[in-house]
């Protein structure tokens, strides 16, 4: 255990000359001294927070507020096709994407983000749109994969929808058939990027 030893406290004061100066050691009183700063003669006085603590940092609200949502991010995994496979393994250990603070979630009312990964039928945008209703706000989207984007290989089919952002906003956008799971992170980290220039929106 670490030993205290106890604080002596001692009292500097102007002493006629002849008096005795063995009371107080010299260097304690000049130790003293250093230690105190002198008054200046225009100084503002601090602000009381600064005074109780003087390691506090002043931040803006929104910006606190816009943050935290970036850093405890929770999608809605939404895998259709073969790109869902690739969203799947960006959530393995070789990639780990808790250490972003993206956890997925698949109950759309609490999520904030919906991963939209695969070919998107006119039988099945309904659902999709409904699952974007029940979202609270703020709430973003990223659309994976060329067949999410624009139909992909399927573009021509009628029954196919010529991209999600038909039916609902979309914020980020991933190429490739099937894009990689790097891909996917680099996504989730521009949509952190945009998060924090829209601070101070209420909503969506």
């Amino acid at each position: 255990m670490v030993q205290r030893r106890p604080v002596q406290v001692y009292e500097v004061r102007d002493d006629p000359p002849g008096a005795r100066t063995d009371v107080v050691p010299p260097e304690v009183v000049h130790e003293v001294k250093s230690l105190t700063p002198a008054p200046e003669a225009h100084a503002r006085p601090k602000a009381l927070y600064r005074q109780l603590l003087p390691g506090i940092i002043q931040l803006p609200a929104d910006w606190i507020i816009a943050w935290g949502r970036k850093n405890s991010l929770w999608p809605l995994t939404f895998g259709l096709a073969c790109c869902a496979i690739e969203m799947i393994a960006t959530y393995m250990a070789r990639h780990d994407l808790d250490r972003f603070g993206i956890i997925p979630w698949p109950s759309p009312r609490q999520c904030d983000v919906m991963i939209v990964s695969g070919t998107v039928t006119k039988k099945m945008a309904p659902a999709v749109k409904l699952l974007y209703e029940q979202m609270p706000n703020p709430k973003w989207v990223i659309s994976m994969g060329a067949c999410a984007t624009n139909g992909g290989p399927y573009t021509r089919y009628d029954r196919v929808l010529q991209g999600v952002d038909k039916i609902i906003p979309v914020d980020v956008y991933v190429p490739g058939c099937p894009p990689r799971p790097e891909a996917l992170m680099d996504a989730f980290l521009a949509l952190q990027k945009k998060i924090m220039e829209e601070r101070g929106q209420v909503g969506r």
